[in-house]
């Protein structure tokens, strides 16, 4: 079974998000590239999962993830 793929995960770029692993940044085991794969919220922002076909349905209210802090 897959693990969930989490929303907004708070430091993205520390994890390849390739494949149901998520390896370190430095220590990538799939072997599926030379670089790590980018979360979708360093790409596209933080509502991301809002727009497109992603296959994930919006958090109700009582389940919404917490606002990252910068």
């Amino acid at each position: 079974m897959a693990k969930k793929f989490p929303l907004q995960p708070v430091n993205p770029e520390r994890i390849c998000w390739g494949c149901d692993r998520y390896c370190s940044a430095t220590d990538l085991e799939c072997g599926n590239g030379a670089s790590r794969t980018q979360h979708p919220i360093e790409l596209f922002g933080e509502d991301w999962y809002l727009d497109g076909s992603w296959g994930i349905e919006p958090p109700g209210d009582d389940q919404k993830p917490k606002q990252r802090q910068i």
